[in-house]
């Protein structure tokens, strides 16, 4: 959970732990969908206008953004799960093809090294490549008005 998500250890006029709990759990098994404030109230037993006020003392935030921080939280994780799994594939693909006999090109550098040029092209970025075209083309820019400052040459 991300720090607006965490339950305040004591909630003073909040609703009780036991329906925050109940509230939680039902936000946790239907995330994917849309939760509307009247369905979350309804778990409690409450208005929603009540409802809201009291989540929000027993939690520090309101309602929705509960439920969003919880979205991104789940979001995260999903990300960062699915980057280990392509990770964990690449390898074994990786070791497969060395079981095999088969040479992998991009595992063979003058260091011996694939790990370097993994590390190179992450490094790599957008802003590296806009950083570079815009260095070139100020030499391009440079270059030609020197040459049209310059009596010498014929145009």
């Amino acid at each position: 959970m991300s720090p607006d998500t965490r339950l305040p250890s004591v909630a003073v006029g909040g609703l009780p732990a036991s329906k925050v709990r109940r509230v939680i759990a039902f936000i946790e098994n239907n995330l994917q969908q849309e939760l509307r404030l009247e369905e979350l109230a309804a778990v409690t037993h409450m208005s929603p206008y009540h409802f809201a006020r009291l989540f929000k003392r027993a939690t520090g935030v309101s309602p929705h953004r509960f439920v969003v921080h919880r979205r991104i939280d789940a979001a995260t994780a999903l990300l960062i799960e699915s980057h280990r799994s392509a990770d964990r594939v690449h390898h074994f693909h990786r070791l497969d093809r060395a079981r095999s006999g088969a040479q992998d090109r991009e595992s063979f550098r003058r260091d011996g090294s694939a790990h370097h040029r993994q590390d190179a092209e992450r490094a790599s970025s957008a802003q590296s490549r806009r950083r570079a075209a815009s260095r070139d083309a100020s030499r391009r820019r440079r270059a030609s008005r020197q040459d049209a400052s310059d009596p010498t040459k014929v145009g």
